[in-house]
């Protein structure tokens, strides 16, 4: 199973190399696969790689249900005997 996370775009760095903020932790990838891209912007990282690029709308609701989804499991663990 793959998983590809929407992430902000925060600084552009040289050779095609970028920052992005990860649920506030800020990581160095690559965005040589989706030219164009500015700060401000989503895009999906995958393994160090911005793999396309997503309307921010659809980023934070996918954010949201990452978010939920940690909180279930949280709780699920609460529960376990």
């Amino acid at each position: 199973m793959c998983l590809a996370i929407p992430a902000e775009l925060v600084e552009l760095l040289a050779n095609d190399q970028a920052i992005v903020n990860l649920g506030g932790i800020r990581k160095q990838i690559s965005i040589a696969l989706v030219p164009g891209v500015a700060v401000g912007d989503y895009v999906i990282v995958h393994v160090g790689h911005a793999i396309g690029q997503i309307d921010p709308d659809e980023a934070q609701r996918t954010l949201a249900l990452f978010g939920e989804m940690a909180q279930f499991e949280a709780q699920q663990m609460e529960l376990a005997p």
